[in-house]
């Protein structure tokens, strides 16, 4: 197959990479020659491959529906990237139905060394997650089913390019229920079978969020010296929008600005570029003793906290849509009854950000005096609850559909 040809013309400069890079050394090894004797070999599993942390909390209530109805079968996790797999291994790990490992940057000698140590009934793909050989072998061993599939403009443009080599592996995928019309028309023009894709709707609409009590909510907002400041919290943050972020607080009276950024690596970054700006930072939780009322901003340097900093916050700002990533989750802001305000670049949430803006529970913004006005207007405390509501049980039970499709599979 000529892409693992390429694969292993690539595995040289790999090996170069671990010899001069620490961190990347750290990276494949945990990928290459990770142990999996725990994997039990006389249990039927339901493989779901979840690319990142955004895929494993999407996942969360499909894999505790499995795990109540598939009681005798155990399902493996395979996550990408390190705080995906730290946060599948927090989540699940007293749950002895569920193992945990690092998807092999699909190698194809530790995916064979998986499918011939255990019995894979069904891979679940979740969202648009192709891995040739991931696909390839699974199609030897098992059912495939692609959940919550989308495709942006981008990703579009690319695999029109190798809409060749994209056919034979969507052909090998079983069925794919993707988040919308376009999303189903995009895969089939791709190569897809018209019959084995279904438009159900976007699996993020079943997410179990946290609800904090009003006891939670206050201490952390004492911890964070709030005081009768509006709290304006910023979710999921890229390269780019945290200086347009204290550039817009420097505006406003009477307010506390938390960053939440998306990668916890830039924490320290940022603090220097408040301190650059004239502004008071610190970063959440290591300088909790130093946070007084004279902070102006404080950075977040905990995984898995945003959401409770949403519930406290006054108005959101949800990070990757004032810069070309793409936005990130939308919902999870709504859900604590706050109205988001987010940018332009909404390449990754298209269909959900067009149905915020058109129920008008939500603000999109490209210059600081419309990021102001969203606020002002936020601030006045527009009625939106209902709206919310309304705009969330209108979308569920799209778990329930991928079950219907998981017992015909299996």
């Amino acid at each position: 197959m000529f892409y693992n040809i390429i694969r292993v013309c690539i595995y040289p400069v790999i090996l170069l990479l671990c010899i001069f890079s620490g961190k990347k050394r750290k990276f494949f090894f945990r990928r290459f020659f990770q142990n999996l004797n725990f994997l039990d070999g006389n249990k039927e599993y339901i493989w779901i491959h979840c690319s990142s942390v955004g895929e494993i909390n999407l996942s969360e209530g499909l894999i505790k529906k499995i795990k109540s109805i598939y009681v005798n079968k155990k399902i493996l996790i395979s996550t990408f990237t390190d705080t995906g797999y730290a946060t599948g291994k927090k989540r699940y790990k007293d749950d002895s139905q569920i193992d945990i490992i690092y998807f092999p940057v699909d190698d194809y000698f530790q995916l064979r060394r998986i499918f011939k140590r255990i019995n894979v009934d069904l891979l679940i793909l979740v969202e648009t997650e192709i891995w040739p050989n991931l696909i390839e072998l699974s199609h030897k061993y098992s059912k495939i089913l692609l959940v919550n599939g989308r495709i942006s403009d981008r990703s579009f443009k690319r695999y029109l390019k190798i809409k060749g080599l994209m056919k034979p592996l969507l052909e090998k995928i079983d069925y794919f229920c993707m988040q919308s019309e376009k999303d189903k028309k995009r895969i089939i023009s791709l190569g897809a079978r018209d019959e084995s894709v279904e438009n159900i709707g976007n699996l993020k609409f079943d997410i179990n969020f946290e609800n904090y009590s009003s006891e939670d909510k206050e201490n952390l907002k004492k911890q964070l010296k709030v005081n009768d400041r509006k709290i304006l919290v910023a979710g999921s943050t890229r390269i780019g929008e945290d200086e347009i972020l204290m550039s817009i607080y420097k505006k406003l009276e009477n307010h506390l600005l938390i960053i939440v950024p998306r990668h916890l690596e830039r924490v320290e970054g940022i603090k220097k570029m408040a301190f650059d700006l004239g502004l008071k930072a610190k970063i959440y939780p290591e300088d909790n003793k130093e946070i007084s009322i004279d902070t102006d901003v404080i950075i977040v340097n905990k995984m898995g906290v945003l959401r409770k900093f949403y519930s406290i916050g006054d108005a959101a700002f949800v990070g990757g849509t004032l810069v070309d990533v793409g936005g990130h989750s939308l919902l999870e802001p709504l859900f604590y009854g706050k109205t988001p305000i987010f940018g332009p670049y909404l390449q990754n949430v298209k269909d959900i950000s067009k149905e915020i803006l058109n129920k008008k529970i939500g603000y999109k913004v490209s210059r600081e005096e419309e990021f102001i006005l969203a606020l002002e207007n936020i601030e006045k405390k527009e009625p939106f609850s209902e709206k919310i509501k309304d705009f969330f049980q209108k979308n569920r039970c799209v778990v329930q559909k991928v079950l219907d499709k998981i017992e015909k599979m299996i």
